[in-house]
């Protein structure tokens, strides 16, 4: 984001807050400025002047956390919470979605089935567009919402092409409001009808799939399916379970089978369970960051960040420093934007078995674990593995109290069986060589530059530290 945007992001935030402390009393007004995440007032003898010096200590890193909490608060934002939502999206990921896409996308819509329900499309539209309305002009309406009602509904002229330019969905909305307009428009708040629904899905995803995208379902939502926009290269499947951070095995049970509720049995503190609702969004420090402080009840924020770091680096094998030093570099290159990059989960478990390796054969337990996973943005799944010796070599004894690493042709074979099933179950797979990842100045330089190719493939946006 630059300049003229923090500017911007900053006007909004003061126009809100100021809203917020002119329906506030003074008693209350601090308590008010806390729920959108300001600090307390520090002193002024009016509301204005009180709300004013609580701005004034509000760092620009914490804005984007501001806008989200009055956003969720507050419902009569108009068009500043419009713009306001934009530009937190403008720091978040979204898939990029084409202009022609959007146009192939709008003239693959059929008419008729948003006609027939046009009261709910035209809440949608309402909710993410400046479409106006009141009386002008010799008592004539001449809104956008107005003109809409005129020519798509009441006397209909005009295709939902034409709908979608008269609210700028096409040419000037964020790549984040027209995708939450496709995925309304086959919500089943728009369309409750499951047949017409995926009619209407099936359409979209004509032009999208050319785009590299799809519209892909998601979830059931008051017994009507759920789409998100997605990349097509991101997993099919949505994360449930998210058990991570985990040095030994741990001991599971699913406590309710059918709704895939785990329960750890172990102690508690070897392993951590995510278990806030994971979308094609993906998770950031931050996401991870203020789950860790919620559900640990730390008082500050500094305080979650460094027991988070502290608790994901004690997961990390003592017996691999190259591990290790991947962990540390990645946080240390990013500094503070780490806070909206995708998080590094260390030793996240793929899959568990209770049974033992002498139970199940060493073949059938091959990557119960990864060594790190990022949950990127469009549902995709990234994965890093740091290969030792042990993945192509073994020792063997070269004479008395020597030892001699040889080529394991098998060894390889299996870890690369293991990579090939990451990849077709969807799962981008990079594999590091432990001496990339000896010498601090050369990995460093090396991850700086696979990080940033890693990202811009994603379309992960990298702040300023």
């Amino acid at each position: 984001m630059n300049s003229d945007d923090v500017q911007e992001f900053r006007d909004l935030v003061r126009r809100i807050a100021h809203q917020v402390g002119q329906s506030a009393s003074h008693k209350t007004l601090d308590d008010d400025l806390r729920r959108i995440g300001l600090p307390a007032s520090t002193s002024g003898p009016s509301k204005a002047d009180r709300t004013e010096s609580s701005l004034l200590a509000l760092p620009d890193e914490q804005l984007a956390e501001v806008a989200r909490k009055m956003l969720a608060e507050y419902e009569w934002l108009g068009s500043d919470g419009r713009r306001l939502q934009d530009l937190v999206w403008l720091g978040e990921h979204h898939p990029h979605i084409p202009k022609r896409t959007r146009r192939e996308i709008a003239r693959a819509l059929g008419d008729q089935e948003l006609r027939e329900h046009y009261a709910r499309f035209r809440a949608l539209l309402g909710s993410l567009f400046e479409v106006g309305g009141g009386v002008l002009w010799g008592g004539v309406d001449h809104s956008v919402g107005a003109q809409i009602d005129r020519h798509f509904h009441r006397n209909p002229d005009w295709s939902v092409e034409e709908v979608f330019d008269a609210v700028g969905a096409i040419d000037s909305s964020s790549d984040r409001r027209f995708g939450l307009l496709v995925e309304g428009v086959v919500s089943g708040a728009t369309i409750p009808d499951e047949a017409t629904q995926r009619r209407l899905a099936a359409s979209i995803n004509a032009p999208m799939v050319r785009a590299g995208l799809e519209l892909r379902e998601v979830d059931s939502l008051d017994g009507y399916p759920a789409f998100e926009v997605a990349s097509v290269r991101a997993h099919s499947g949505r994360a449930k379970n998210l058990i991570f951070a985990s040095s030994t095995k741990p001991d599971l049970r699913l406590n309710d089978a059918i709704d895939n509720d785990v329960e750890i049995l172990s102690n508690p503190d070897d392993v951590l369970v995510y278990d806030r609702p994971i979308t094609t969004s993906g998770i950031r420090w931050r996401d991870l960051q203020t789950w860790f402080q919620e559900t640990r009840r730390l008082a500050t924020e500094q305080e979650a960040k460094t027991q988070l770091y502290r608790r994901l680096r004690q997961s990390l094998p003592a017996s691999s420093p190259p591990q290790r030093l991947l962990f540390h570099l990645y946080h240390d290159i990013h500094g503070t934007r780490v806070q909206e990059l995708p998080a590094l989960l260390p030793e996240v478990w793929l899959y568990w078995d209770p049974q033992t390796v002498k139970a199940r054969g060493a073949a059938a337990l091959l990557n119960l674990r990864m060594d790190f996973l990022l949950l990127v943005p469009g549902g995709g799944r990234v994965v890093l593995e740091v290969d030792g010796r042990t993945h192509y070599a073994r020792e063997k004894e070269a004479g008395p109290g020597q030892k001699l690493w040889i080529a394991d042709p098998p060894a390889y074979a299996r870890t690369m069986a293991g990579s090939r099933r990451l990849t077709l179950a969807g799962y981008e797979v990079h594999r590091f060589g432990a001496d990339e990842l000896r010498d601090n100045r050369g990995a460093r330089a090396m991850l700086t530059a696979f990080f940033s190719e890693l990202f811009l493939r994603h379309r992960v946006k990298v702040g300023q530290n």
